[in-house]
């Protein structure tokens, strides 16, 4: 087993606290309905870049959340989704290796859709509480982030919800990294 330094695994909390964000942000992390219909409505012009979807070992701190023990290979998907041609969210999920198509009929086809649409289309999923977390800059998603070449500064650490959907026995880990540009829309 290999190890964990402390300063790259995120501490997750349910509720979120106001004083932790702005109160436009707090709106976006607490929202419990499908973040891709939100940035739809509010905002528009929407579309997903797919950056990758294949076998990957899991974060250290994404594992126990999905009932796996560190490390352990998942599927991994990770996305941008963009508003206008500008990257607001950074999305991450994790399926553990057991899971079946049955479970998650639509995961491995997906390409540039969105997953959210997926999920709460389909009325077999279940999701659990949002959990929060400020991800500081040695956090392996925020080492994701920074290589997308969005231009941000290397000391930024960003604020982060995550969530486990439940489908037919099987759970999945959604992890969404708000970016700055999402507050250039106002509120």
């Amino acid at each position: 087993m290999s190890p964990v330094h402390a300063c790259s695994v995120a501490h997750w909390h349910a509720p979120l606290l106001r004083h932790t964000t702005t109160p436009f942000l707090h709106g976006w992390l607490t929202h419990t309905g499908s973040l891709t219909q939100r940035l739809i409505h509010r905002l528009g012009d929407f579309h997903v870049q797919r950056l990758h979807q294949h076998r990957a070992r899991c974060l250290a701190d994404e594992a126990q959340a999905v009932g796996l023990v560190y490390p352990q290979q998942v599927m991994e998907r990770d996305v941008l989704l963009y508003c206008h041609d500008r990257a607001v969210v950074y999305a991450h999920t994790v399926l553990p290796l057991d899971a079946n198509a049955g479970q998650w009929p639509l995961f491995s086809g997906l390409g540039n859709r969105s997953l959210g649409t997926m999920l709460f289309q389909d009325p077999l999923v279940r999701r659990g509480s949002l959990h929060f977390a400020r991800l500081r800059p040695d956090h392996p998603l925020m080492q994701r982030v920074h290589r997308q070449s969005l231009h941000l500064p290397p000391t930024l650490s960003l604020m982060a919800r995550r969530s486990l959907f439940t489908r037919r026995g099987s759970s999945l880990l959604v992890t969404e990294v708000f970016l700055p540009a999402l507050a250039a829309f106002g509120s």
